[in-house]
């Protein structure tokens, strides 16, 4: 019989209940991942209450009433607190999604935060996005051409210029990439929803003149083909786009151009 051994630090195991805050009438129960590098401990989750009457609506600001308020050892990546740079994403209540737009109204009892799954972790909820970031670069996300630079501007009809919407919204905050099973197992050589959708924003931009380019460098088994469009990506998309949308098209341009 097989017997499988886990890493010793594999478990969560139950963290540190802070104090409720003294006098509050309305509170909020968080139960919050908590990893650091610096020891040997196993991750766990700590559970905090925070007072809502002197907080912010979203489970951002409750983070940082905690940070603040609480326990300042608490890691988190944020920034513009609008949900436009992505920095703020992880996953609340099982789902992948920006912190800053999600409302503690929005989340049925204790209110669940742990880190985008199926990456490593620096610390706590801050994610290694490291090989994300290796693999957008891939794709070269910069306009190509071959023809002499324009005097004034690259000029692009209304027609063309709506083929983009869908696409230039993606603010690389990685919600749908690391909700899609194939990047779990094949990260190494897949590129997931947020890469593909990118790549497909500079194919069906009419200014670019790398198409062909683009499509050989996607043309791999891995690279491009390990979607099976499960459509998570989609569901989790912060923005609303369509990542599994843009990964289809590129698979039939890529038909289309063998024809």
């Amino acid at each position: 019989m097989v017997e499988l051994t886990l890493p010793k630090n594999s478990k969560i195991t139950e963290g540190k209940t802070w104090q409720r805050p003294v006098g509050a009438r309305n509170v909020a129960a968080f139960r919050v991942y908590r990893w650091s590098p610096d020891d040997d401990a196993n991750p766990r989750m700590d559970t905090y209450f925070v007072d809502r009457d002197d907080c912010a609506p979203m489970v951002l600001d409750a983070l940082i009433w905690i940070k603040t308020n609480i326990d300042p050892t608490l890691t988190f990546r944020r920034s513009c607190r609008e949900g436009v740079c992505g920095s703020c994403a992880m996953n609340i209540d099982g789902t992948n999604t920006l912190a800053c737009t999600k409302g503690m109204d929005e989340i049925k009892g204790t209110i669940k935060v742990y880190p985008l799954p199926h990456m490593q972790v620096v610390k706590d909820l801050v994610p290694d996005m490291t090989n994300f970031y290796a693999q957008y670069a891939s794709i070269e996300p910069w306009l190509k051409t071959t023809t002499p630079t324009p005097e004034k501007e690259w000029k692009q009809s209304h027609e063309d210029r709506q083929k983009l919407d869908g696409h230039y919204e993606c603010i690389l905050c990685a919600c749908c990439t690391t909700s899609c099973p194939s990047y779990w197992w094949n990260s190494d050589r897949y590129l997931g929803p947020a890469a593909l959708l990118q790549a497909n924003r500079w194919i069906v931009d009419s200014r670019d003149e790398a198409t062909g380019e683009r499509l050989d460098n996607l043309e791999d088994p891995f690279r491009l083909y390990r979607c099976h469009t499960i459509m998570n990506c989609s569901k989790a998309c912060p923005k609303g786009l369509n990542p599994a949308q843009s990964i289809a098209e590129i698979k039939k341009k890529m038909v289309e151009r063998q024809v």
